[in-house]
């Protein structure tokens, strides 16, 4: 094979080309990672038939560690977009908040509802309460968009079962439990600074509300709703179940060796997690609408979720790729030279996410990259696939679908979308790494 500075080369050219290939052509991103994997396996000149050997090993072994898990997740989150579940537990923050802090109300709904919901479909489940909140109290629609939009992108990158960090716990051998548990601590200064920019800064910018329907109105269209608590549980016990896994695992052995330990060894492994999520989700069905759920949301969510585990397996391969190759010795000896630790993922998932506009794009992408010299950087796992997440929030502007979400369901022009949201994201990123790299640290 080459030397490891022309296979440095040849990953400049290839990130270079994913991020070419799905912005300025939007082109598929399974179809460019998998491709680009071929091409960089023909430039550091691997022998050919160890090109498709280690693209498939990379594929199947990504997706046997964490595709079941996707796929349970995803189907979770439809089950409660179908159901009113997402707007209940908003009902229920807005209880405890109250509606004359509605900015705050919809910020903490946003960073609940987007754990299982991906955060596009999230905001346009919450838009129309936002805006009746927004007329109601008299807010600016501005503060009220910027205060959802965060809060939704505060886990979104962050906290699994989303997509994009269950993806790259994966690739990079992370424990899930971890993951989630210092996911839920780094995504809440991100979510403070969201806020407060939102409150201090975007109301300065007055958008007309076009909103019909008071809140009152809009909570009485939907009818009877699940409970608030009831409609947390879904996402709860997984939740749970996964962090208890985690603690069972701990060398001092808090439960124990025995029948404990194994059981929740077993029922807190992701997958069980995960797969008990789908039947407590369920329950949340009215009577009228179960075959419908069973037949209907399940294919759905099972849908939704085949995208994302094609990308995620293509990123597999391309990490697998870039790990069989020079690459992975020559940038570890070179970049532990450098004092950057955890921003290094940080910096290289900002700049992808940038310029590509996906952040599970770029989340995976970054992922791929790090895994091969993760252990040479004396990098955790856990906590590189929170630094990846923090950058892949960084920054989101006209290539990224969801600023077009926030921008048009809000009433926002391009320039004040600019403004408000992007400039949010700059500062949600810059916050949740700092937090991540002070955890870091601690932890």
């Amino acid at each position: 094979m080459v030397s490891g500075g022309f296979a440095v080369l040849a990953l400049a050219l290839c990130v270079g080309l994913i991020v070419y290939l799905t912005s300025r052509h939007k082109m598929n991103a399974f179809v460019v990672l998998i491709f680009i994997a071929f091409i960089f396996g023909l430039l550091v000149q691997m022998p050919l038939p160890d090109i498709v050997k280690t693209i498939r090993a990379g594929f199947g072994g990504t997706l046997g560690y964490i595709g079941i898990v996707i796929v349970a997740g995803t189907i979770i989150g439809t089950i409660l977009e179908h159901t009113g579940a997402a707007l209940s537990m908003t009902q229920g923050i807005l209880r405890i908040i109250g509606k004359d802090r509605s900015p705050l109300a919809m910020s903490i709904a946003g960073y609940v509802v987007s754990i299982p919901v991906f955060c596009d479909s999230g905001y346009v489940i919450l838009t129309p309460l936002n805006k009746a909140l927004a007329k109601q109290s008299g807010k600016s629609m501005a503060t009220m968009a910027i205060a959802l939009a965060t809060g939704l992108y505060a886990t979104h990158c962050l906290v699994p079962p989303t997509p994009g960090p269950i993806a790259a716990a994966g690739i990079l051998g992370a424990d899930l439990g971890r993951v989630i548990g210092f996911g839920l601590m780094a995504s809440i200064p991100g979510l403070i600074a969201g806020y407060l920019w939102a409150v201090h800064f975007a109301k300065k910018y007055n958008i007309e509300i076009d909103c019909g329907e008071s809140y009152e109105e809009l909570i009485a269209k939907y009818g009877k709703l699940p409970g608030a608590f009831h409609s947390c549980l879904p996402i709860l016990v997984p939740i749970i179940l996964i962090l208890l896994k985690s603690v069972a695992a701990y060398p001092t052995k808090p439960f124990g060796e025995g029948t404990l330990a194994k059981f929740l060894q077993f029922v807190g492994d992701p997958v069980t997690a995960l797969m008990l999520g789908i039947p407590i989700a369920l329950t949340l069905v009215k009577k009228d609408d179960v075959s419908k759920a069973i037949d209907g949301w399940m294919s759905e969510g099972v849908k939704n979720a085949a995208l994302i585990l094609a990308i995620t397996g293509a990123g597999g391969a391309f990490g697998k790729m870039l790990k069989a190759s020079p690459l992975a010795d020559f940038l570890g000896s070179s970049l532990s030279t450098l004092p950057l630790g955890i921003f290094l993922p940080f910096l290289v998932a900002s700049a992808i996410k940038t310029a590509q506009g996906s952040s599970t794009v770029s989340i995976i992408t970054t992922a791929s990259i790090m895994a091969p010299i993760l252990t040479s950087l004396g990098l955790d796992p856990a906590f590189t696939v929170l630094a990846i997440g923090a950058g892949a929030m960084t920054v989101s502007h006209a290539n990224d679908s969801f600023f077009w979400v926030v921008s048009q369901f809000s009433g926002m022009d391009t320039p004040t979308a600019y403004k408000t949201y992007t400039s949010a994201t700059a500062i949600l990123g810059v916050t949740t790494i700092i937090g991540v790299a002070i955890m870091s640290f601690i932890f």
